[in-house]
């Protein structure tokens, strides 16, 4: 089996000059680590490990992973989780920082990072999706591929299962840690990992759920691609701000549903989707908020953008990136934000002075304008490039991305 994960590794860093792989010291990754040495060699290959900072074998296991990579002549470095966990998904803000982390890390060291997810992973979350009662997105399990923090991600091990990549190990001579919460029942995935156990009896077998994944995947994406039509045919933006024509609300449910909650989280900056109830709650009314956006209806057009609330305290100097998607340029010194009511107001006082055109004029309704950025300097609005006042500033946006996949 090894030459089947052998194969899988170079086919998907194909046309990556080099490559990281996250290590934590346990079977899987190790796994992964010296199979893409074997299939890349060790001067394509980084290493990297994060401690969390949760338990106190951590810092040794690390030192382990240090010690492999020394012997493979792969560089190494190790991450700490600082500022640790705030709230009560342990695991889930764990999984998230370690993205972050290591998506700082990769950028502009390796092209790809490869991380260890095995087929017994992919059985096991399909099974914990199921429990949530998940769709179609859901139940098409974690992705071979997708990118986030600026950084592709890859898992090329999807088809190969966790006792395969241990006996490779094994017949290398290469040991690994065993992370205790890796048996503990209190965490959902232990529980799953159990009941595919139990499964066995039914004929239930993670090479089985592994399967049905890859033909959710295949459903998924005719349905984003369905979702994708809908969206050039039924949706424009202008000046930050998307119209959409209302006869995308009776598009068939499915198609509908997934439209919006792209378009809200493109606009939201969120990598989930938001709760379908919320979500066909607001377009039942055709008006409202979701996820930090605006909804509104004006005759045969929808207006979707910012909630004004939501960006407030947002600022930022001229020359960054304001609400994850706005850039300006322009001349002298000033800052990104919300136009709000006070930038309105002052825009109305000027408009009425003849100093230039209405911001009526740009047939936006005014709470969604309020959302929109302008330029402040001493907490003065000196420029509304979107609202008709461009005073020598222009603003763009990052453009919408293509429908796909949010990834787990």
């Amino acid at each position: 089996m090894s030459g089947a994960a052998l194969s899988a590794l170079l086919a998907a860093c194909e046309g990556f000059d080099r490559v990281g792989v996250a290590v934590s010291g346990g079977g899987d990754s190790v796994a992964a680590l010296v199979l893409a040495v074997e299939a890349l060699g060790a001067t394509r290959v980084a290493a990297v490990t994060v401690d969390h900072g949760l338990r106190p074998e951590a810092a040794a296991e690390a030192a382990g992973v240090a010690a492999l990579c020394a012997k493979l002549g792969v560089a190494h470095d190790v991450l700490r989780w600082d500022e640790g966990p705030r709230g009560g998904n342990l695991m889930g803000e764990a999984r998230a920082a370690r993205l972050r982390l290591i998506g700082g890390w990769a950028r502009g060291r390796v092209g790809a990072v490869v991380l260890a997810h095995t087929q017994d992973d992919q059985a096991e979350t399909l099974l914990m999706r199921l429990a949530r009662g998940s769709g179609v997105d859901g139940l098409s399990g974690m992705a071979a591929r997708r990118e986030a923090e600026g950084m592709v991600w890859l898992r090329p091990l999807l088809g190969v299962s966790r006792a395969a990549l241990r006996a490779a190990l094994v017949e290398r001579g290469v040991g690994w840690v065993e992370d205790p919460s890796n048996a503990d029942p209190r965490y959902l995935r232990v529980r799953a990992r159990q009941a595919l156990g139990v499964l066995q009896g039914l004929g239930i077998s993670a090479e089985g759920l592994a399967a049905t994944a890859g033909r959710m995947q295949r459903a998924r994406a005719v349905l984003e691609g369905a979702a994708q039509r809908a969206l050039e045919q039924h949706v424009t933006e202008d000046r930050g701000i998307l119209r959409i024509a209302a006869s995308a609300l009776d598009l068939p449910g499915e198609t509908r549903d997934r439209l919006f909650a792209h378009l809200l989280m493109q606009l939201g900056g969120s990598a989930y989707r938001p709760r379908l109830e919320d979500l066909q709650r607001l377009l039942a009314a055709g008006r409202g908020t979701l996820m930090g956006c605006l909804l509104r209806r004006r005759g045969e057009t929808l207006f979707l953008g910012r909630e004004a609330r939501a960006v407030a305290d947002l600022a930022c100097a001229a020359d960054q990136v304001w609400d994850r998607r706005w850039r300006a340029a322009g001349p002298g010194e000033a800052r990104i934000g919300a136009l709000g009511p006070a930038g309105l107001e002052q825009l109305s006082r000027q408009a009425r002075e003849g100093r230039h055109p209405h911001w009526r004029e740009t047939g936006i309704p005014e709470p969604l304008l309020q959302g929109l950025p302008g330029l402040w300097r001493e907490g003065r609005l000196v420029a509304a490039p979107l609202a008709l006042w461009p005073e020598g500033w222009s603003l763009s946006a990052r453009p919408l991305a293509a429908i796909a996949p949010p990834g787990p």
